[in-house]
């Protein structure tokens, strides 16, 4: 009778100095901790975040060094700790689990994750697309839902609609029953509108007449800035008198307050990693993941992958594809 070993070491691509190129290597398979589950990774999608952190141009999203990144994980339940109850060997699993704050990443055959991060993957979606999902979501549900409490009839105008973040918060926004507008530029149009969103090309319409057009000159009950800079400041002057509310990722820089004060309207930022970093609030997640879950097992969630593939072997080639500006839609590495 054949004994079973199970391997002490995994393939996996590590970063040892920020900006170097991803180095395929063997390490040790962490142990079981309790509240965790051992996910054996099939696929990990990548972020424009995830290029930072491995350039060391994240200050807000730390990692110590040498580290295994990627934020975005999918993969299957190996095993489980005495205490988790929420999963099972064999499970198939998706969610936001690690790359930041210490936490080992998802570019590795194996990882150790916290089972409040966690929600069954989407049972008509492959690895792939259920990797790509975590981040984009997360944040974009955390914006229009926990900040904005978007709600049926509003008019919601989302930056960037065609973007990572940006065509999740559209499919949102829809899905609650919202009137939803999308800039972009006019090759993204077709796409946005497949979306079920009214486009606007931000470059052939001024931030005036889009809010004269569509909104009688009132502004939007809800706008939600994926851009930053000064896309943010535009969305100041586009929100709904009194009633207004600007939800925004990327608040970097300066700005004035005052076109939002004038209007009466209020202003949020999203920070997605906050529970990872600090452990606190990790359940928030585990819940947004599972209504990630329902949305596409309901028809009313794609996610767009750009069609290049590559291998864990070829991780840093995928960072160098993201970091290129050709990527059209997520980039995704396959593990196993």
């Amino acid at each position: 009778m054949k004994a079973h070993f199970s391997p002490i070491t995994m393939k996996a691509a590590l970063l040892v100095n920020d900006g170097e190129p991803l180095q395929l290597t063997d390490v040790p398979i962490p142990e079981l901790s309790p509240g965790h589950v051992k996910v054996r990774v099939a696929a990990a999608g990548l972020n424009p975040l995830d290029t930072k952190i491995r350039a060391g141009r994240a200050s807000h999203a730390q990692h110590p060094l040498p580290a295994v990144l990627g934020i975005d994980l999918a993969g299957t339940v190996e095993a489980i700790a005495e205490d988790v109850t929420t999963f099972a060997p064999g499970d198939t699993v998706f969610g936001m689990t690690g790359g930041v704050g210490g936490v080992q990443g998802a570019l590795a055959q194996f990882a150790i994750v916290d089972a409040a991060l966690l929600a069954n993957a989407p049972s008509s979606f492959s690895a792939r697309e259920a990797a790509a999902i975590p981040l984009v979501f997360i944040t974009a549900w955390e914006g229009l839902v926990d900040r904005a409490g978007v709600k049926s009839g509003q008019r919601v105008l989302i930056h960037g609609g065609a973007g990572g973040v940006g065509h999740v918060a559209v499919q949102i926004a829809h899905a609650f029953g919202a009137q939803v507008f999308a800039t972009g530029n006019d090759t993204q149009r077709n796409y946005i509108e497949s979306l079920g969103a009214t486009f606007i090309d931000y470059r052939a319409q001024t931030v005036d007449d889009y809010v004269t057009h569509h909104t009688g000159g009132e502004g939007f009950d809800i706008i939600f800035d994926t851009v930053g800079g000064t896309t943010l400041d535009d969305s100041f002057r586009a929100a709904r008198r009194y009633h207004g509310h600007v939800v925004s990722a990327l608040g970097w820089g300066t700005h004035s307050l005052a076109p939002l004060s004038f209007r009466a309207a209020t202003y949020s930022g999203v920070f997605t990693l906050l529970p990872l970093i600090t452990g606190r609030d990790r359940a928030h997640h585990g819940y947004i993941m599972k209504e990630a879950e329902r949305l596409a097992n309901e028809g009313k969630l794609t996610i767009r992958l750009d069609p290049h593939v590559f291998g864990l072997s070829a991780a840093e080639e995928a960072y160098q594809f993201l970091e290129s500006g050709d990527a059209q839609g997520k980039v995704v590495v396959d593990v196993h």
